[in-house]
């Protein structure tokens, strides 16, 4: 953070994938998480600074940090807008129709969750970001309450029926996230 404060690097975008690991943000409730063991796989609980509630993150999920400098706009949620536009649109690049809700911030398929958002904002430096779903083990999400939303259901680019690899989707991710972090002038919609 303080090589983008001082302006030696410009925004970053990190990608990664965790074990298996229920994350509580700052809106969140450990009441929340409901197991700590699916299947028989022990699942870690850490509180994080980033926002919203308790999610999941695991082997199949992409999870992009990005860290981006906002001090020219100080506008938290165009970029939340430019997180779900990032996974709109490379969602769109699997022919898969991803939209918006008014259930709540992330990336949504059909009713369900297929992307999920949290960030935090510190002297207008935003980090954590977005974790996409392409092929994880979805009954880790019956551990939880994900995104604070009891009837959330979640899904994957596998579950519907997109057979790609994570590899696959990091490169239309990041031509995505290079025009839409590159570009400042997006409305917020």
């Amino acid at each position: 953070m303080s090589a983008i404060l001082s302006g030696r690097k410009g925004s970053t975008l990190i990608l990664t994938c965790h074990p298996p690991v229920y994350t509580i943000g700052t809106s969140g409730d450990r009441d929340d998480v409901l197991l700590r063991e699916i299947e028989g796989e022990p699942i870690a609980v850490f509180p994080t600074g980033r926002g919203g509630k308790v999610t999941y993150h695991g082997p199949g999920q992409l999870v992009c940090y990005v860290i981006a400098d906002l001090r020219a706009e100080r506008d938290l949620h165009r970029h939340v807008w430019r997180l779900e536009e990032m996974v709109i649109r490379s969602l769109r690049g699997f022919d898969i129709t991803a939209q918006r809700s008014d259930r709540g911030i992330g990336v949504w398929v059909g009713g369900k969750k297929i992307a999920s958002i949290g960030v935090r904002c510190r002297k207008w430096i935003a980090f954590h970001g977005v974790s996409l779903n392409v092929d994880p083990n979805l009954a880790h999400f019956a551990g939880i309450v994900p995104c604070g939303m009891r009837d959330a259901p979640i899904t994957s680019m596998h579950a519907l029926g997109i057979d790609v690899s994570r590899s696959d989707v990091e490169q239309v991710l990041c031509l995505q996230a290079t025009d839409l972090f590159a570009r400042r002038d997006y409305p917020v919609v």
